[in-house]
């Protein structure tokens, strides 16, 4: 099983994605960014390549997308909130922009 955060592990992990454009979820342990791209195609690419990453790690977005913006959030559903996968698969999808 999947485990929360430690406090620490928050500060470390979190923080640098915070300066990045994630933010925390109000009301649950998750963190989110909306992503906005030149159009479909590019916002459609993008997603795609982050769910060859996401299958690999067993580990998937809730996300949304219209026309050319995904709106993504990410918390550890069997872990009840955040997780070190959550933070990698923020770093991954901030590095496939």
């Amino acid at each position: 099983m999947t485990e929360l955060l430690s406090d620490e592990a928050r500060k470390m992990l979190l923080q640098p994605l915070m300066e990045n454009g994630w933010s925390m979820v109000e009301g649950r342990d998750a963190i989110a960014k909306t992503f906005t791209f030149g159009n479909f195609v590019d916002a459609f690419g993008w997603m795609t390549r982050v769910a060859i990453w996401a299958e690999k790690w067993n580990h998937h977005p809730e996300w949304k997308n219209v026309y050319k913006t995904v709106e993504v959030v990410l918390t550890s559903h069997d872990a009840g909130g955040l997780s070190a996968l959550d933070a990698k698969l923020a770093r991954k999808m901030d590095s496939l922009v």
